[in-house]
């Protein structure tokens, strides 16, 4: 940006407080390296004629920003007010053309363009905007919002948002400037400015680039390795650009982290500083870390062995790397050929019988440990993340579709097929229940009796026609148990959530009823009731703990309940640990852990 074009006064001219604070508020925008790079000069001559009367500032096409000489303002609403016009120019809005006719933008693309530039300096803070000014504006761009306002009308707020009061701040010079040389291009210089800027701040904020002179520092190993997913590796790149790699010695030495742990709960890896691994090696650290994360393997774990499953998860996350051939393994890690083609469950029923070789085993945390963490580790700079199945999600499937359009080779099939298993949300519980349903709960087969004749049709009211009914032997036969907690822990909304879900399922089956025991400190036995009334009859107790043993055996024991048909038991999960001899499943909500292990399928509500 060059000098202002002004005219100067002698050394004993009394100072002026507008040139000033435009001074200061001009300083101000120097300092950011993105505005500096759209050349532009600036005017505050008094017989300029394209100074806004009503204004601070308004800009032509030639790259003349025109500055109002004796209004005065702060300097950073300055220095807001020279940022809006720079803008205009790096937003193309007034292109500099050796046109000698220029058209002037009508009103409502005008404060389209100053809504636009506005709504990016909230987000690209230079000074502060005028009070007058609004918060926040409308979305869209600046197209679609003058084709919005051309019909509808230009809101108050957004009318005389620029930086000329009720005057054009955008002008078209109508007459050639450069006629000798190509017009400026201040867009580019500005996006290119942009670039590096962010580039710069984002090196900054990350530790690569030192925070007081600006100088790029040099890259540890394990950085140079995430870079390198970012720029050169599309199938695991959108998951590096997301993960934070965390290297603190004592926080390494604290936790016993021999190379590197995983967070998946915070997206983070920490890694061991004082260990010396080659680059090559990092990367295949930092992949195998990611690859924990992505797959949800902490969360497959279920009711298994943590530290043997995360064994199990090493062989085949490990099979694969070296298959892919990303890195180089580091010493002492876990590989297996004839793990090959295999899924970590398959792995984990393999070596789950030898617990001798358990001492024995080694993962990235070091030996009996796993390096798959639950929470995350604290440190100086923790922060949460936010829906990470779509992240995990997103980040994998998306890096598969553009390794397979970047023809970056073949993949191990048993790795592309748990990333197409991701890409598509599991099954919402009451869909399995109904499955459940429809397994273990026979529906009845109705009976056609002239006994029970039907309603005539109208057309033909003298040709009578068999009823359709249940016989009382159907009942026994296709019914199913509820063993219902009915304690002060259980949550209302929930439990009239998995009625209704119940009681759905067992009309569209045709369940006549449904064997009910309301269990609290004692049970209840509410005896054979339609799925209609099982939620009319529900009250929750409150009587303290909650004992669901009792009402199994009851539904066990009791003579009218058909030995095969199944028991549904609901439950918060604060009960007693339940023994169930016949066909059975647990619905329980979502984050709730049973104390034992279950021996049917749990459905969680959600």
């Amino acid at each position: 940006m060059s000098g202002a074009r002004r005219r100067g006064g002698g050394k004993g001219d009394p100072p002026d407080p507008a040139a000033e604070a435009f001074a200061a508020g001009l300083a101000l925008v120097k300092r950011n390296p993105a505005l500096a790079a759209v050349e532009a000069d600036i005017c505050r001559r008094k017989d300029c004629g394209r100074i806004p009367a009503t204004g601070l500032a308004a800009v032509d096409s030639d790259g003349t920003v025109h500055v109002h000489p004796t209004r005065r303002a702060e300097p950073d609403v300055w220095a807001w007010t020279l940022a809006h016009c720079l803008l205009h120019l790096g937003f193309g809005h007034v292109p500099a053309s050796r046109d000698r006719v220029r058209e002037q933008p009508d009103a409502f693309t005008r404060a389209a363009r100053c809504t636009v530039v506005n709504r990016f300096l909230g987000t690209f803070p230079v000074g502060r905007a005028p009070d007058h000014l609004p918060e926040t504006y409308p979305g869209g761009d600046e197209d679609e919002l003058a084709a919005r306002w051309r019909r509808d009308g230009i809101p108050p707020a957004c009318r005389d948002c620029g930086t000329a009061g009720d005057e054009p701040d955008q002008i078209l010079v109508p007459w050639p400037m450069w006629q000798g040389a190509a017009p400026p291009d201040w867009e580019t210089a500005f996006a290119h400015a942009l670039t590096r800027s962010v580039s710069a701040s984002m090196d900054v904020a990350g530790g690569r680039r030192d925070r007081t002179t600006g100088e790029r520092l040099p890259q540890r190993p394990w950085e140079r390795a995430r870079d390198w997913f970012v720029s050169s590796y599309p199938l695991l790149g959108g998951l590096a650009a997301g993960f934070t790699v965390v290297a603190d010695a004592e926080l390494a030495r604290a936790q016993d982290i021999a190379i590197a742990a995983v967070s998946s709960a915070a997206a983070e890896i920490y890694v061991n500083p004082l260990r010396s691994l080659t680059d090559e090696e990092w990367r295949f650290v930092l992949a195998h870390e990611m690859l924990h994360a992505a797959l949800r393997h902490g969360e497959r774990r279920g009711p298994r062995d943590p530290l043997l499953f995360n064994v199990a998860a090493d062989f085949v996350v490990n099979g694969w790397l070296v298959e892919m051939r990303v890195g180089d393994m580091p010493e002492g890690l876990l590989h297996d050929p004839e793990t090959k083609g295999l899924s970590v469950e398959e792995v984990y029923d393999r070596i789950v019988t030898g617990r001798r070789r358990r001492r024995r085993l080694a993962t990235l945390r070091g030996k009996g440990a796993g390096d798959i963490l639950g929470e995350p580790l604290p440190h100086g700079d923790t922060r949460p993340y936010a829906d990470l199945d779509d992240f995990y999600r997103r980040g994998l499937t998306q890096g598969l579709e553009l390794h397979g359009a970047g023809e970056r080779g073949l993949l191990p099939a048993g790795l592309v097929q748990e990333i197409r298993a991701l890409a598509h949300p599991p099954v919402p519980w009451d869909a399995r229940l109904a499955r459940w349903f429809d397994e273990y709960v026979p529906r009845p087969e109705p009976v056609r009796s002239y006994s029970r004749p039907s309603r005539r049709q109208a057309s033909t009211p003298g040709i009578p026609r068999a009823g359709r009914y249940f016989p009382q032997e159907e009942t026994p036969r296709c019914t199913f148990g509820v063993v219902l907690d009915t304690s002060g822990s259980m949550n209302t909304r929930l439990l009239g959530k998995a009625l209704g879900a119940i009681a759905s399922y067992a009309e569209a089956r045709d369940v006549p009823a449904a064997r009910v025991v309301f269990c609290d400190a004692a049970p209840h036995d509410a005896g054979y009731l339609p799925p209609a009334e099982i939620a009319g009859r529900v009250r929750v107790r409150g009587r303290g703990g909650t004992v669901l043993q009792p009402g199994v055996d009851l539904l066990q024991r009791a003579g009218d309940f058909p030995p095969a048909a199944p028991v549904l038991v609901i439950t918060d999960g604060w009960c007693d640990v339940l023994r169930v001899r016949r066909e059975h499943a647990y619905l329980v909500p979502a984050g709730a852990s049973l104390p034992f292990t279950p021996r049917g399928p749990v459905f969680r509500l959600t």
